[in-house]
């Protein structure tokens, strides 16, 4: 087993790695009140906190001691956790990836004169495992649609492109609405070869040209800031068009698994 940590594998580092636990969920967090003269707590529900994955690694053995610490030197540069959150994907799990940054001090415990072993915490303050290989769902028509998620286990964040053209105007709209939730674009201006990119995870929208260039802000456009989620399983979207032409609406699912 190895990993792949900001595009880089462990075995191109010298390093042989394997999972030692897995953690099935991310930790939790309760919300509970204490309420006088009431046994227990009152209880408010939960929600997921951070994940943290553990990799047992190895060094390959060194011809010297000075060697096993300048590999050591290029595997720190590597994991160097000032750059920020890099993508991590673990060969026993290749279908997803997770966004990481070291966690603790890494200490490497000499086996012999020019080897050693150590273990990498990693700290992942989204705690969901996202799809390498996503969906994506095509609509190019008014009506109601179904659309089916069958990557993850959990709701996800998708992101909406729509293309059409659009004109300002109170009584002209693109109405998209998931699962009951609506997202609505109205009084906006839409030209041919724009695009519409609401991101329902940055919670934001903006308007691209045909190279994805961003052009505008698009949070304007939206009647309100609702941003629905698509459930694992089918998801009804109905699209309505008022004095106005929907070339396509992609919706990117986003897929993840808690």
């Amino acid at each position: 087993m190895g990993f792949i940590f900001n595009d880089i594998t462990s075995a191109s580092m010298g390093i042989k790695a394997r999972l030692t636990s897995w953690q099935v969920c991310g930790k939790l967090r309760n919300f509970t009140t204490t309420v006088p003269g009431k046994y227990g707590v009152a209880d408010f529900g939960a929600d997921f906190d951070y994940r943290e994955i553990k990799v047992q690694c190895n060094v390959y053995p060194k011809h010297s001691f000075t060697a096993l610490v300048s590999a050591l030197d290029d595997v720190a540069a590597w994991l160097d956790p000032v750059q920020g959150l890099r993508q991590l994907v673990l060969d026993d799990v290749p279908d997803r990836y997770f966004m990481v940054r070291l966690n603790d001090a890494v200490d490497c415990e000499r086996l012999i004169r020019s080897a050693g072993s150590f273990e990498l915490k990693f700290f992942c303050p989204d705690p969901f495992g996202y799809a390498i290989t996503d969906e994506t769902f095509s609509i190019v028509e008014e009506g109601v649609h179904t659309i089916t998620r069958t990557i993850g286990n959990i709701e996800s964040l998708p992101v909406y492109r729509i293309e059409g053209v659009l004109t300002a105007g109170a009584s002209n709209y693109i109405s998209i609405t998931t699962n009951g939730s609506e997202l609505k674009i109205v009084n906006a201006t839409l030209s041919e070869g724009e695009t519409l990119v609401v991101d329902t995870d940055k919670m934001t929208a903006y308007v691209v040209d045909e190279n994805g260039e961003t052009l505008r802000n698009g949070l304007p456009y939206l009647q309100e800031l609702n941003f629905p989620t698509l459930a694992v399983g089918d998801n009804t979207v109905t699209v309505e068009v008022s004095n106005a032409t929907l070339t396509e609406l992609q919706i990117g699912a986003k897929s993840r698994w808690r």
